[in-house]
Protein backbone atom coordinates (compact mmCIF):
# COMPACT_ATOMS: atom_id res chain seq x y z
CA UNK A 1 0.00 0.00 0.00
CA UNK A 2 1.08 3.31 -0.74
CA UNK A 3 2.39 5.69 1.88
CA UNK A 4 -0.43 8.27 0.62
CA UNK A 5 -3.14 6.11 0.88
CA UNK A 6 -2.32 4.84 4.19
CA UNK A 7 -2.35 8.50 5.39
CA UNK A 8 -5.74 8.84 3.54
CA UNK A 9 -7.29 6.24 5.69
CA UNK A 10 -5.80 6.86 8.84
CA UNK A 11 -7.04 10.86 8.18
CA UNK A 12 -10.52 9.28 7.53
CA UNK A 13 -11.09 6.62 9.79
CA UNK A 14 -9.58 9.07 13.01
CA UNK A 15 -12.87 11.59 12.04
CA UNK A 16 -15.08 8.51 11.67
CA UNK A 17 -17.01 6.34 13.74
CA UNK A 18 -20.08 4.74 11.60
CA UNK A 19 -18.64 2.45 9.06
CA UNK A 20 -20.11 -0.09 6.46
CA UNK A 21 -18.19 -3.11 4.94
CA UNK A 22 -19.38 -4.69 1.50
CA UNK A 23 -18.58 -7.61 -0.79
CA UNK A 24 -19.61 -7.99 -4.28
CA UNK A 25 -22.43 -10.25 -5.10
CA UNK A 26 -22.45 -13.84 -4.78
CA UNK A 27 -20.24 -13.86 -2.17
CA UNK A 28 -17.05 -15.85 -1.94
CA UNK A 29 -14.74 -17.75 0.56
CA UNK A 30 -12.55 -14.20 -0.03
CA UNK A 31 -15.23 -11.64 0.26
CA UNK A 32 -17.12 -13.06 3.02
CA UNK A 33 -13.46 -13.55 5.08
CA UNK A 34 -11.88 -10.19 4.26
CA UNK A 35 -15.23 -8.76 4.96
CA UNK A 36 -15.42 -10.55 8.49
CA UNK A 37 -11.50 -9.93 9.29
CA UNK A 38 -11.55 -6.28 8.52
CA UNK A 39 -15.18 -6.33 10.78
CA UNK A 40 -13.63 -7.65 13.80
CA UNK A 41 -10.29 -5.76 13.50
CA UNK A 42 -12.10 -2.42 13.27
CA UNK A 43 -14.89 -3.85 15.98
CA UNK A 44 -12.48 -3.99 18.42
CA UNK A 45 -10.54 -0.87 18.33
CA UNK A 46 -13.73 1.02 18.82
CA UNK A 47 -15.62 1.57 15.50
CA UNK A 48 -19.19 1.07 15.14
CA UNK A 49 -19.24 -1.52 12.10
CA UNK A 50 -21.62 -3.16 9.93
CA UNK A 51 -21.19 -5.76 7.34
CA UNK A 52 -23.40 -5.98 3.80
CA UNK A 53 -23.63 -8.03 1.33
CA UNK A 54 -25.85 -7.83 -1.82
CA UNK A 55 -27.19 -11.25 -1.87
CA UNK A 56 -27.02 -15.01 -0.08
CA UNK A 57 -23.69 -17.00 0.16
CA UNK A 58 -22.91 -20.32 0.66
CA UNK A 59 -23.80 -22.32 3.52
CA UNK A 60 -19.87 -23.73 4.06
CA UNK A 61 -19.00 -20.18 4.97
CA UNK A 62 -21.92 -19.51 7.55
CA UNK A 63 -20.07 -21.05 10.00
CA UNK A 64 -17.01 -18.26 9.84
CA UNK A 65 -16.91 -16.17 13.10
CA UNK A 66 -19.27 -13.45 12.51
CA UNK A 67 -21.63 -14.50 10.09
CA UNK A 68 -24.53 -14.03 12.21
CA UNK A 69 -23.77 -10.19 11.89
CA UNK A 70 -24.30 -10.04 8.22
CA UNK A 71 -26.99 -8.09 6.74
CA UNK A 72 -28.55 -9.46 3.65
CA UNK A 73 -29.43 -6.51 0.86
CA UNK A 74 -32.15 -8.97 -0.81
CA UNK A 75 -33.54 -9.76 2.35
CA UNK A 76 -33.57 -6.32 3.77
CA UNK A 77 -33.28 -3.85 1.74
CA UNK A 78 -34.54 -0.83 3.48
CA UNK A 79 -31.97 -1.81 7.17
CA UNK A 80 -29.14 -2.12 4.93
CA UNK A 81 -30.24 0.70 2.84
CA UNK A 82 -30.34 2.72 6.40
CA UNK A 83 -26.82 1.50 7.38
CA UNK A 84 -25.39 3.17 4.03
CA UNK A 85 -27.17 6.01 4.31
CA UNK A 86 -25.41 6.45 8.05
CA UNK A 87 -22.12 5.13 7.00
CA UNK A 88 -19.33 7.83 7.47
CA UNK A 89 -16.89 5.34 5.79
CA UNK A 90 -17.48 2.26 3.77
CA UNK A 91 -15.29 0.11 2.65
CA UNK A 92 -15.54 -1.80 -0.68
CA UNK A 93 -13.88 -5.62 -0.50
CA UNK A 94 -13.11 -7.61 -3.53
CA UNK A 95 -14.43 -5.71 -6.05
CA UNK A 96 -13.62 -2.89 -7.60
CA UNK A 97 -16.59 -1.22 -9.49
CA UNK A 98 -20.18 -0.76 -7.86
CA UNK A 99 -21.84 -2.59 -10.12
CA UNK A 100 -20.59 -5.86 -8.94
CA UNK A 101 -23.16 -5.24 -5.87
CA UNK A 102 -25.98 -5.89 -8.11
CA UNK A 103 -28.76 -3.47 -6.98
CA UNK A 104 -27.16 -2.29 -3.83
CA UNK A 105 -24.54 -0.06 -6.36
CA UNK A 106 -27.80 1.67 -6.75
CA UNK A 107 -27.41 2.73 -3.49
CA UNK A 108 -23.89 3.00 -2.43
CA UNK A 109 -23.54 6.07 -5.46
CA UNK A 110 -26.42 7.81 -3.49
CA UNK A 111 -24.10 7.76 -0.18
CA UNK A 112 -22.17 10.61 1.28
CA UNK A 113 -19.65 8.13 2.89
CA UNK A 114 -15.98 8.28 2.09
CA UNK A 115 -14.89 5.31 0.39
CA UNK A 116 -12.30 2.73 0.73
CA UNK A 117 -11.31 0.08 -1.79
CA UNK A 118 -9.48 -2.82 -0.67
CA UNK A 119 -9.23 -4.97 -4.39
CA UNK A 120 -6.89 -7.51 -6.24
CA UNK A 121 -8.65 -7.50 -9.68
CA UNK A 122 -7.82 -5.54 -12.64
CA UNK A 123 -8.94 -2.93 -13.69
CA UNK A 124 -10.17 -0.83 -10.73
CA UNK A 125 -13.10 2.02 -11.05
CA UNK A 126 -12.59 5.34 -9.54
CA UNK A 127 -14.90 6.16 -6.78
CA UNK A 128 -12.61 5.81 -3.78
CA UNK A 129 -10.76 8.49 -1.76
CA UNK A 130 -8.11 5.64 -0.56
CA UNK A 131 -7.75 2.80 -3.25
CA UNK A 132 -5.65 -0.31 -2.02
CA UNK A 133 -5.07 -2.54 -5.61
CA UNK A 134 -2.51 -4.87 -5.82
CA UNK A 135 -3.60 -7.53 -8.87
CA UNK A 136 -0.08 -9.21 -7.65
CA UNK A 137 -2.04 -10.43 -4.31
CA UNK A 138 -3.40 -13.89 -3.62
CA UNK A 139 -6.48 -12.92 -2.13
CA UNK A 140 -8.64 -9.79 -0.86
CA UNK A 141 -8.03 -11.47 2.55
CA UNK A 142 -3.76 -11.16 2.28
CA UNK A 143 -4.42 -7.70 1.18
CA UNK A 144 -6.21 -6.92 3.96
CA UNK A 145 -3.83 -8.62 6.40
CA UNK A 146 -1.40 -6.50 5.07
CA UNK A 147 -3.89 -3.66 5.49
CA UNK A 148 -4.20 -4.15 9.24
CA UNK A 149 -0.03 -4.39 9.27
CA UNK A 150 0.41 -1.07 7.64
CA UNK A 151 -2.40 0.28 10.86
CA UNK A 152 -0.26 -1.42 13.37
CA UNK A 153 -2.25 -4.13 14.29
CA UNK A 154 -0.70 -7.25 13.38
CA UNK A 155 -0.49 -7.78 17.32
CA UNK A 156 -4.30 -7.04 17.58
CA UNK A 157 -5.07 -10.29 15.00
CA UNK A 158 -7.69 -12.52 17.02
CA UNK A 159 -8.45 -16.06 16.31
CA UNK A 160 -11.78 -14.95 15.16
CA UNK A 161 -9.84 -12.32 12.60
CA UNK A 162 -7.47 -15.46 11.53
CA UNK A 163 -10.06 -17.60 10.83
CA UNK A 164 -11.66 -15.51 8.73
CA UNK A 165 -8.42 -14.31 6.58
CA UNK A 166 -7.26 -17.91 6.18
CA UNK A 167 -10.27 -19.30 4.50
CA UNK A 168 -10.44 -16.74 2.37
CA UNK A 169 -6.86 -17.02 1.58
CA UNK A 170 -7.08 -20.81 1.47
CA UNK A 171 -10.50 -20.71 -1.27
CA UNK A 172 -8.95 -18.12 -3.23
CA UNK A 173 -5.91 -19.91 -4.18
CA UNK A 174 -7.36 -22.93 -4.67
CA UNK A 175 -5.43 -24.52 -1.47
CA UNK A 176 -2.27 -22.59 -1.54
CA UNK A 177 -1.72 -24.18 -5.34
CA UNK A 178 -2.53 -21.05 -8.09
CA UNK A 179 0.19 -19.30 -9.37
CA UNK A 180 -0.23 -16.08 -7.03
CA UNK A 181 0.13 -17.69 -4.00
CA UNK A 182 3.45 -16.17 -3.01
CA UNK A 183 6.58 -16.77 -0.34
CA UNK A 184 4.87 -13.83 1.11
CA UNK A 185 1.73 -15.57 1.22
CA UNK A 186 3.09 -18.89 3.08
CA UNK A 187 4.37 -16.48 5.81
CA UNK A 188 0.99 -14.31 6.29
CA UNK A 189 -0.84 -17.90 6.47
CA UNK A 190 1.85 -19.19 8.95
CA UNK A 191 1.25 -16.01 11.11
CA UNK A 192 -2.45 -16.29 10.89
CA UNK A 193 -1.86 -20.15 12.10
CA UNK A 194 0.46 -18.49 14.94
CA UNK A 195 -2.86 -15.87 15.81
CA UNK A 196 -5.01 -18.82 15.98
CA UNK A 197 -6.34 -20.50 13.09
CA UNK A 198 -6.95 -23.79 12.94
CA UNK A 199 -5.94 -25.12 9.68
CA UNK A 200 -7.56 -28.19 9.60
CA UNK A 201 -10.34 -27.68 10.64
CA UNK A 202 -11.19 -24.62 8.59
CA UNK A 203 -10.47 -27.15 5.66
CA UNK A 204 -12.84 -29.73 6.41
CA UNK A 205 -15.95 -27.10 7.58
CA UNK A 206 -15.28 -25.75 3.60
CA UNK A 207 -14.61 -28.78 1.31
CA UNK A 208 -15.44 -31.48 3.65
CA UNK A 209 -19.07 -31.12 3.88
CA UNK A 210 -20.42 -32.33 0.47
CA UNK A 211 -24.14 -33.07 0.29
CA UNK A 212 -25.20 -36.45 -1.62
CA UNK A 213 -27.03 -33.69 -4.45
CA UNK A 214 -24.01 -31.96 -5.14
CA UNK A 215 -22.00 -34.81 -5.45
CA UNK A 216 -24.28 -36.35 -7.95
CA UNK A 217 -24.71 -32.45 -9.84
CA UNK A 218 -20.46 -32.68 -9.85
CA UNK A 219 -20.91 -36.35 -11.77
CA UNK A 220 -23.66 -34.66 -14.35
CA UNK A 221 -21.66 -31.90 -14.95
CA UNK A 222 -18.28 -33.92 -15.97
CA UNK A 223 -20.42 -35.80 -17.92
CA UNK A 224 -21.68 -32.82 -19.98
CA UNK A 225 -17.75 -31.70 -20.29
CA UNK A 226 -16.83 -31.09 -24.02
CA UNK A 227 -13.11 -31.05 -24.61
CA UNK A 228 -12.59 -28.83 -27.66
CA UNK A 229 -8.17 -30.05 -28.08
CA UNK A 230 -8.16 -27.74 -31.36
CA UNK A 231 -8.43 -25.25 -28.79
CA UNK A 232 -7.08 -26.88 -25.43
CA UNK A 233 -9.98 -25.93 -24.33
CA UNK A 234 -12.96 -27.70 -22.15
CA UNK A 235 -16.35 -26.37 -21.21
CA UNK A 236 -19.20 -27.59 -18.76
CA UNK A 237 -22.78 -26.66 -19.39
CA UNK A 238 -25.40 -27.32 -16.43
CA UNK A 239 -29.38 -26.29 -17.43
CA UNK A 240 -31.93 -25.40 -14.67
CA UNK A 241 -33.26 -28.69 -15.10
CA UNK A 242 -30.30 -30.33 -13.96
CA UNK A 243 -29.63 -28.17 -11.16
CA UNK A 244 -33.09 -28.09 -10.18
CA UNK A 245 -32.83 -31.99 -10.24
CA UNK A 246 -30.36 -31.91 -7.39
CA UNK A 247 -31.60 -29.68 -5.57
CA UNK A 248 -28.88 -26.94 -6.20
CA UNK A 249 -28.09 -24.70 -3.45
CA UNK A 250 -25.85 -21.55 -3.93
CA UNK A 251 -22.24 -22.96 -3.60
CA UNK A 252 -23.13 -25.80 -5.15
CA UNK A 253 -20.85 -25.46 -8.41
CA UNK A 254 -17.82 -23.51 -6.50
CA UNK A 255 -14.61 -25.79 -8.32
CA UNK A 256 -16.12 -27.31 -10.70
CA UNK A 257 -14.88 -25.16 -13.31
CA UNK A 258 -11.40 -26.21 -12.11
CA UNK A 259 -11.91 -30.11 -12.94
CA UNK A 260 -11.18 -29.12 -16.87
CA UNK A 261 -7.54 -28.28 -16.02
CA UNK A 262 -6.50 -31.35 -14.45
CA UNK A 263 -6.46 -32.42 -18.10
CA UNK A 264 -3.26 -33.09 -19.87
CA UNK A 265 -3.00 -30.23 -22.44
CA UNK A 266 -5.92 -28.18 -21.89
CA UNK A 267 -5.24 -24.75 -20.66
CA UNK A 268 -8.96 -23.14 -21.11
CA UNK A 269 -11.63 -24.29 -18.91
CA UNK A 270 -15.43 -22.67 -18.88
CA UNK A 271 -18.63 -23.67 -16.98
CA UNK A 272 -22.08 -22.31 -18.40
CA UNK A 273 -25.03 -22.43 -15.83
CA UNK A 274 -28.07 -21.65 -16.71
CA UNK A 275 -29.91 -18.96 -14.28
CA UNK A 276 -33.94 -18.99 -15.43
CA UNK A 277 -34.52 -17.15 -12.83
CA UNK A 278 -32.17 -13.85 -13.48
CA UNK A 279 -32.70 -14.95 -17.53
CA UNK A 280 -29.07 -15.03 -17.84
CA UNK A 281 -26.52 -17.92 -18.30
CA UNK A 282 -23.95 -17.22 -15.82
CA UNK A 283 -20.01 -18.35 -17.04
CA UNK A 284 -17.17 -18.87 -15.25
CA UNK A 285 -13.48 -19.17 -16.74
CA UNK A 286 -10.48 -20.25 -16.19
CA UNK A 287 -6.52 -20.75 -17.46
CA UNK A 288 -3.24 -21.70 -17.11
CA UNK A 289 0.03 -19.97 -17.99
CA UNK A 290 -0.56 -16.44 -19.89
CA UNK A 291 -4.05 -16.93 -21.80
CA UNK A 292 -6.05 -14.17 -20.01
CA UNK A 293 -9.35 -14.79 -19.06
CA UNK A 294 -9.89 -11.57 -17.84
CA UNK A 295 -9.55 -9.78 -21.17
CA UNK A 296 -11.78 -12.64 -23.01
CA UNK A 297 -14.39 -11.89 -20.61
CA UNK A 298 -14.32 -8.56 -20.50
CA UNK A 299 -14.28 -8.40 -24.30
CA UNK A 300 -17.26 -11.12 -24.43
CA UNK A 301 -18.98 -11.66 -21.87
CA UNK A 302 -19.26 -8.42 -19.69
CA UNK A 303 -17.13 -9.66 -17.04
CA UNK A 304 -13.91 -9.71 -15.74
CA UNK A 305 -11.40 -10.67 -12.66
CA UNK A 306 -7.83 -12.08 -12.96
CA UNK A 307 -5.36 -13.27 -15.84
CA UNK A 308 -6.15 -17.02 -14.77
CA UNK A 309 -9.77 -16.82 -13.27
CA UNK A 310 -12.81 -14.38 -14.35
CA UNK A 311 -16.50 -14.22 -14.41
CA UNK A 312 -19.09 -13.24 -17.00
CA UNK A 313 -22.62 -13.42 -17.87
CA UNK A 314 -25.16 -14.14 -20.97
CA UNK A 315 -28.30 -12.51 -22.16
CA UNK A 316 -28.64 -15.68 -24.41
CA UNK A 317 -29.83 -19.11 -23.30
CA UNK A 318 -27.56 -21.75 -22.71
CA UNK A 319 -27.63 -22.92 -26.06
CA UNK A 320 -27.05 -19.81 -27.66
CA UNK A 321 -24.35 -18.48 -25.47
CA UNK A 322 -22.37 -21.75 -25.78
CA UNK A 323 -23.04 -21.50 -30.08
CA UNK A 324 -21.54 -17.95 -29.33
CA UNK A 325 -18.51 -19.45 -27.34
CA UNK A 326 -17.24 -21.86 -29.59
CA UNK A 327 -17.75 -19.13 -32.73
CA UNK A 328 -15.41 -16.92 -30.74
CA UNK A 329 -12.88 -19.35 -30.14
CA UNK A 330 -10.83 -19.81 -33.51
CA UNK A 331 -9.97 -16.08 -33.33
CA UNK A 332 -8.16 -17.36 -30.10
CA UNK A 333 -6.68 -20.44 -31.86
CA UNK A 334 -3.21 -18.85 -31.83
CA UNK A 335 -3.21 -17.39 -28.71
CA UNK A 336 -4.60 -20.63 -27.03
CA UNK A 337 -1.76 -22.64 -28.85
CA UNK A 338 0.92 -20.34 -27.82
CA UNK A 339 0.91 -20.28 -23.89
CA UNK A 340 3.80 -19.89 -22.12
Amino acid sequence: MKEETLKTVIEVLQKSKQIAIVGHKNPDGDAVGSCLGLFHFLKNRGFNVTVVMPNDFPDFLKWLPGCDTIINFEKHLEEVTTVIENAEVIFTLDFNALNRTGGLGEVLEQAEAKFIMIDHHQQPDDYAVATYSDVTMSSTCEMVYHFIEKLQGKNEITPEIATNLYAGIMTDTGSFRFPATSATTHRVIAHLIECGANNSEIHQNIYDTNSPDRMKLLGVALNNMTILSEYNTAYITLSQKELDDHNFKKGDTEGFVNYPLSIEGIIFAVIFIENKQESITKISFRSKGTFSVNEFARSHYKGGGHTNAAGGKSDATLTETVSEFISILPHYKNALNHVS
